[in-house]
Protein backbone atom coordinates (compact mmCIF):
# COMPACT_ATOMS: atom_id res chain seq x y z
CA UNK A 1 0.00 0.00 0.00
CA UNK A 2 1.38 3.40 -1.00
CA UNK A 3 0.95 5.24 2.30
CA UNK A 4 1.24 9.02 2.49
CA UNK A 5 2.81 8.67 5.95
CA UNK A 6 5.83 6.97 4.35
CA UNK A 7 6.24 9.91 1.97
CA UNK A 8 6.04 12.32 4.93
CA UNK A 9 8.77 10.42 6.78
CA UNK A 10 11.06 9.90 3.77
CA UNK A 11 12.99 13.22 4.03
CA UNK A 12 13.95 12.30 7.60
CA UNK A 13 15.77 9.21 6.28
CA UNK A 14 18.03 11.23 3.97
CA UNK A 15 21.50 11.71 5.37
CA UNK A 16 23.55 12.83 2.40
CA UNK A 17 26.09 10.15 3.31
CA UNK A 18 28.72 11.22 0.80
CA UNK A 19 30.67 14.44 0.25
CA UNK A 20 29.59 15.96 -3.07
CA UNK A 21 32.34 17.86 -4.86
CA UNK A 22 33.04 19.17 -8.33
CA UNK A 23 36.11 18.14 -10.29
CA UNK A 24 37.63 21.59 -9.69
CA UNK A 25 37.09 21.28 -5.93
CA UNK A 26 38.78 17.89 -5.90
CA UNK A 27 41.77 19.31 -7.80
CA UNK A 28 41.99 22.18 -5.30
CA UNK A 29 42.18 19.57 -2.54
CA UNK A 30 45.15 17.97 -4.24
CA UNK A 31 43.40 15.01 -5.91
CA UNK A 32 45.32 13.77 -8.92
CA UNK A 33 43.94 11.79 -11.85
CA UNK A 34 45.60 8.66 -10.43
CA UNK A 35 44.06 9.29 -6.99
CA UNK A 36 40.59 9.71 -8.47
CA UNK A 37 40.98 6.48 -10.43
CA UNK A 38 42.16 4.62 -7.30
CA UNK A 39 39.22 5.88 -5.24
CA UNK A 40 36.76 4.93 -7.97
CA UNK A 41 38.20 1.41 -8.25
CA UNK A 42 37.96 0.95 -4.46
CA UNK A 43 34.37 2.24 -4.39
CA UNK A 44 35.26 5.33 -2.40
CA UNK A 45 34.24 7.64 -5.20
CA UNK A 46 31.23 7.80 -7.50
CA UNK A 47 30.86 10.02 -10.56
CA UNK A 48 27.10 10.36 -11.21
CA UNK A 49 27.73 13.12 -13.79
CA UNK A 50 30.74 14.36 -15.69
CA UNK A 51 32.39 16.90 -13.39
CA UNK A 52 30.47 15.86 -10.24
CA UNK A 53 31.68 13.35 -7.67
CA UNK A 54 30.33 11.79 -4.48
CA UNK A 55 33.12 10.85 -2.09
CA UNK A 56 32.55 8.18 0.55
CA UNK A 57 32.13 4.48 1.16
CA UNK A 58 28.36 4.53 1.69
CA UNK A 59 25.78 4.01 -1.04
CA UNK A 60 24.55 7.48 -2.12
CA UNK A 61 20.94 8.36 -1.29
CA UNK A 62 18.58 10.82 -3.01
CA UNK A 63 20.14 13.80 -1.25
CA UNK A 64 23.57 12.87 -2.62
CA UNK A 65 22.10 12.48 -6.11
CA UNK A 66 20.37 15.87 -5.90
CA UNK A 67 23.51 17.64 -4.70
CA UNK A 68 25.53 16.10 -7.53
CA UNK A 69 22.92 17.16 -10.09
CA UNK A 70 22.93 20.73 -8.78
CA UNK A 71 26.71 20.91 -9.25
CA UNK A 72 26.28 20.55 -13.02
CA UNK A 73 23.06 22.61 -13.35
CA UNK A 74 22.72 26.28 -14.35
CA UNK A 75 23.18 28.88 -11.56
CA UNK A 76 19.45 29.71 -11.25
CA UNK A 77 18.26 26.09 -11.26
CA UNK A 78 16.12 24.81 -8.38
CA UNK A 79 14.88 21.31 -7.63
CA UNK A 80 11.26 20.77 -8.68
CA UNK A 81 8.53 18.34 -9.74
CA UNK A 82 8.95 14.70 -8.53
CA UNK A 83 12.27 15.34 -6.80
CA UNK A 84 11.10 18.37 -4.85
CA UNK A 85 7.94 16.52 -3.86
CA UNK A 86 10.05 13.69 -2.42
CA UNK A 87 12.22 16.14 -0.44
CA UNK A 88 9.12 18.01 0.78
CA UNK A 89 7.41 14.85 2.01
CA UNK A 90 4.74 14.20 -0.60
CA UNK A 91 6.64 12.21 -3.22
CA UNK A 92 3.93 9.65 -3.93
CA UNK A 93 4.73 9.42 -7.66
CA UNK A 94 8.38 8.31 -7.86
CA UNK A 95 10.88 9.11 -10.58
CA UNK A 96 14.35 7.68 -11.17
CA UNK A 97 15.52 11.05 -12.55
CA UNK A 98 16.44 14.27 -10.77
CA UNK A 99 14.05 17.05 -11.82
CA UNK A 100 15.14 20.69 -11.88
CA UNK A 101 13.38 23.90 -12.93
CA UNK A 102 15.26 26.56 -14.89
CA UNK A 103 14.16 29.92 -16.36
CA UNK A 104 12.86 29.74 -19.91
CA UNK A 105 15.90 31.61 -21.29
CA UNK A 106 18.40 29.50 -19.35
CA UNK A 107 20.57 26.75 -20.78
CA UNK A 108 19.29 23.21 -20.31
CA UNK A 109 21.86 20.64 -19.14
CA UNK A 110 22.00 17.56 -21.32
CA UNK A 111 22.82 15.02 -18.63
CA UNK A 112 21.65 11.45 -18.22
CA UNK A 113 19.43 11.22 -15.15
CA UNK A 114 18.59 14.94 -15.02
CA UNK A 115 15.35 16.33 -16.45
CA UNK A 116 15.27 20.11 -16.79
CA UNK A 117 11.90 21.89 -16.99
CA UNK A 118 12.05 25.34 -18.53
CA UNK A 119 9.47 27.61 -16.88
CA UNK A 120 7.97 30.89 -18.04
CA UNK A 121 6.43 31.33 -14.57
CA UNK A 122 9.02 32.72 -12.14
CA UNK A 123 9.77 30.35 -9.29
CA UNK A 124 10.00 33.20 -6.82
CA UNK A 125 11.90 32.63 -3.61
CA UNK A 126 12.96 28.97 -3.44
CA UNK A 127 12.78 27.19 -0.11
CA UNK A 128 15.73 25.43 1.48
CA UNK A 129 15.18 21.72 2.08
CA UNK A 130 18.15 19.86 3.56
CA UNK A 131 20.43 22.48 2.06
CA UNK A 132 18.91 22.19 -1.41
CA UNK A 133 16.92 25.01 -3.12
CA UNK A 134 13.45 23.70 -4.03
CA UNK A 135 10.32 25.13 -5.56
CA UNK A 136 7.76 26.00 -2.84
CA UNK A 137 5.34 23.19 -2.00
CA UNK A 138 2.28 24.76 -3.67
CA UNK A 139 4.28 25.44 -6.86
CA UNK A 140 5.63 21.88 -6.88
CA UNK A 141 2.17 20.36 -6.34
CA UNK A 142 0.56 22.43 -9.11
CA UNK A 143 3.42 21.67 -11.52
CA UNK A 144 2.80 17.96 -10.98
CA UNK A 145 -0.99 18.36 -11.14
CA UNK A 146 -0.56 19.95 -14.58
CA UNK A 147 1.84 17.36 -15.96
CA UNK A 148 0.91 13.97 -14.46
CA UNK A 149 -1.94 11.73 -15.60
CA UNK A 150 -5.18 12.60 -13.85
CA UNK A 151 -5.17 9.46 -11.68
CA UNK A 152 -1.73 10.40 -10.30
CA UNK A 153 -2.33 14.14 -10.07
CA UNK A 154 -5.01 14.08 -7.34
CA UNK A 155 -2.92 11.84 -5.03
CA UNK A 156 -0.08 14.38 -5.26
CA UNK A 157 -2.43 17.22 -4.28
CA UNK A 158 -3.91 15.19 -1.42
CA UNK A 159 -0.46 14.21 -0.17
CA UNK A 160 0.77 17.81 -0.40
CA UNK A 161 -2.07 18.95 1.87
CA UNK A 162 -1.56 15.97 4.16
CA UNK A 163 2.14 16.86 4.54
CA UNK A 164 1.08 20.33 5.81
CA UNK A 165 3.65 21.91 3.55
CA UNK A 166 0.87 23.97 1.97
CA UNK A 167 -2.83 24.74 2.33
CA UNK A 168 -5.70 24.66 -0.16
CA UNK A 169 -5.59 28.47 -0.39
CA UNK A 170 -1.93 28.24 -1.43
CA UNK A 171 -2.82 25.87 -4.27
CA UNK A 172 -5.67 28.13 -5.40
CA UNK A 173 -3.37 31.16 -5.42
CA UNK A 174 -0.72 29.27 -7.39
CA UNK A 175 -3.24 28.34 -10.09
CA UNK A 176 -3.71 32.01 -10.99
CA UNK A 177 -0.12 32.21 -12.25
CA UNK A 178 -0.59 29.57 -14.93
CA UNK A 179 -3.24 31.02 -17.25
CA UNK A 180 -2.96 29.52 -20.72
CA UNK A 181 -0.25 27.02 -19.86
CA UNK A 182 -0.37 23.33 -20.66
CA UNK A 183 -2.33 21.21 -18.20
CA UNK A 184 -3.84 24.12 -16.28
CA UNK A 185 -7.42 22.95 -16.93
CA UNK A 186 -6.72 19.62 -15.28
CA UNK A 187 -5.08 21.31 -12.31
CA UNK A 188 -8.01 23.72 -11.91
CA UNK A 189 -10.42 20.81 -12.01
CA UNK A 190 -8.52 18.78 -9.40
CA UNK A 191 -7.39 21.39 -6.86
CA UNK A 192 -10.94 21.93 -5.47
CA UNK A 193 -11.12 18.15 -4.89
CA UNK A 194 -7.85 18.02 -2.94
CA UNK A 195 -8.26 16.74 0.61
CA UNK A 196 -5.65 16.04 3.32
CA UNK A 197 -7.58 13.13 4.89
CA UNK A 198 -6.87 10.14 2.56
CA UNK A 199 -4.04 7.94 3.81
CA UNK A 200 -2.74 6.42 0.58
CA UNK A 201 -2.66 6.99 -3.17
CA UNK A 202 -5.28 4.32 -3.89
CA UNK A 203 -7.79 5.96 -1.53
CA UNK A 204 -7.38 9.22 -3.45
CA UNK A 205 -7.75 7.40 -6.76
CA UNK A 206 -10.86 5.57 -5.58
CA UNK A 207 -12.41 8.90 -4.59
CA UNK A 208 -11.57 10.35 -8.01
CA UNK A 209 -13.19 7.39 -9.77
CA UNK A 210 -16.40 7.95 -7.83
CA UNK A 211 -16.32 11.68 -8.55
CA UNK A 212 -15.71 11.20 -12.27
CA UNK A 213 -18.52 8.62 -12.31
CA UNK A 214 -20.96 11.24 -11.03
CA UNK A 215 -21.09 9.87 -7.48
CA UNK A 216 -20.92 12.66 -4.92
CA UNK A 217 -21.10 12.84 -1.16
CA UNK A 218 -18.41 10.31 -0.21
CA UNK A 219 -16.09 11.67 2.49
CA UNK A 220 -12.58 10.36 3.33
CA UNK A 221 -11.83 8.78 6.72
CA UNK A 222 -15.36 8.83 8.15
CA UNK A 223 -15.33 7.93 11.89
CA UNK A 224 -17.85 5.32 13.06
CA UNK A 225 -18.61 5.68 16.77
CA UNK A 226 -19.26 2.96 19.33
CA UNK A 227 -21.94 3.08 22.03
CA UNK A 228 -19.77 5.31 24.21
CA UNK A 229 -19.28 7.86 21.45
CA UNK A 230 -15.67 6.96 20.63
CA UNK A 231 -14.44 6.43 17.08
CA UNK A 232 -13.94 2.67 16.81
CA UNK A 233 -13.23 2.51 13.08
CA UNK A 234 -12.55 4.90 10.21
CA UNK A 235 -13.87 4.28 6.69
CA UNK A 236 -11.72 5.02 3.64
CA UNK A 237 -14.74 6.62 1.98
CA UNK A 238 -18.15 6.89 3.57
CA UNK A 239 -21.53 8.23 2.48
CA UNK A 240 -23.25 8.84 5.81
CA UNK A 241 -26.68 9.71 4.41
CA UNK A 242 -27.21 6.15 3.14
CA UNK A 243 -24.52 4.36 5.21
CA UNK A 244 -22.54 3.12 2.19
CA UNK A 245 -18.76 2.73 2.36
CA UNK A 246 -16.14 2.17 -0.35
CA UNK A 247 -12.76 0.88 0.80
CA UNK A 248 -9.43 -0.04 -0.74
CA UNK A 249 -8.05 -3.52 0.05
CA UNK A 250 -4.27 -3.55 -0.35
CA UNK A 251 -1.79 -6.38 -0.12
CA UNK A 252 -1.42 -5.89 3.65
CA UNK A 253 -4.97 -7.19 4.10
CA UNK A 254 -3.85 -10.68 2.97
CA UNK A 255 -1.99 -11.29 6.23
CA UNK A 256 -3.85 -13.89 8.32
CA UNK A 257 -3.94 -11.78 11.47
CA UNK A 258 -5.05 -8.74 9.50
CA UNK A 259 -7.69 -10.84 7.77
CA UNK A 260 -9.23 -11.87 11.11
CA UNK A 261 -9.26 -8.25 12.27
CA UNK A 262 -10.83 -7.20 8.97
CA UNK A 263 -13.60 -9.78 9.39
CA UNK A 264 -14.38 -8.53 12.90
CA UNK A 265 -14.35 -4.95 11.63
CA UNK A 266 -16.62 -5.80 8.70
CA UNK A 267 -19.16 -7.60 10.86
CA UNK A 268 -19.24 -4.77 13.40
CA UNK A 269 -19.77 -2.13 10.70
CA UNK A 270 -22.46 -4.19 8.99
CA UNK A 271 -24.15 -4.50 12.38
CA UNK A 272 -24.20 -0.71 12.53
CA UNK A 273 -26.04 -0.59 9.21
CA UNK A 274 -23.13 0.16 6.90
CA UNK A 275 -23.06 -1.45 3.45
CA UNK A 276 -19.38 -2.21 2.92
CA UNK A 277 -17.91 -2.45 -0.58
CA UNK A 278 -14.23 -3.35 -1.09
CA UNK A 279 -11.98 -2.76 -4.10
CA UNK A 280 -8.45 -3.83 -5.01
CA UNK A 281 -5.75 -2.19 -7.08
CA UNK A 282 -6.94 -4.28 -10.05
CA UNK A 283 -10.38 -2.70 -9.72
CA UNK A 284 -8.93 0.79 -9.47
CA UNK A 285 -6.58 0.52 -12.45
CA UNK A 286 -8.52 -1.79 -14.76
CA UNK A 287 -12.18 -1.96 -13.72
CA UNK A 288 -13.24 1.58 -12.85
CA UNK A 289 -16.71 1.16 -14.47
CA UNK A 290 -17.28 -1.87 -12.23
CA UNK A 291 -16.58 0.28 -9.17
CA UNK A 292 -19.18 2.82 -10.27
CA UNK A 293 -21.75 0.09 -10.91
CA UNK A 294 -21.11 -1.61 -7.55
CA UNK A 295 -21.32 1.59 -5.52
CA UNK A 296 -24.43 2.81 -7.34
CA UNK A 297 -26.12 -0.55 -6.69
CA UNK A 298 -25.24 -0.32 -2.98
CA UNK A 299 -26.68 3.20 -2.78
CA UNK A 300 -29.86 2.16 -4.53
CA UNK A 301 -30.30 -0.80 -2.16
CA UNK A 302 -29.65 1.47 0.82
CA UNK A 303 -32.29 3.96 -0.31
CA UNK A 304 -34.88 1.24 -0.72
CA UNK A 305 -34.49 -0.37 2.71
CA UNK A 306 -36.89 0.55 5.51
Amino acid sequence: MDLYSRAHEFPQTLLGRGLTLSHAELRDRGATKHALSWRANHKRLLRPHRGAYVVGRNEPDLLDAVRAAMLVSPPLAVVGFHTAAALLGFGVVPSTNIHIVVPVDSSVPQRTGIIAHQSVVPVGEPIDVLGVPCTPAARCAVDLARSLPRMDALPVLDAALSSRRCELDDLQAELKLYNGLRGIRQARDLVPLADPRPQCRQESQLRLILHDGGIRGFVPQVPVLDDRGYARHYLDLGYEQNLVAAEYDGASHLDRGRLRADRDRHNWLEGRGWRMRYFTDHDIYFRAPGIIQTVNAARSAARSRP
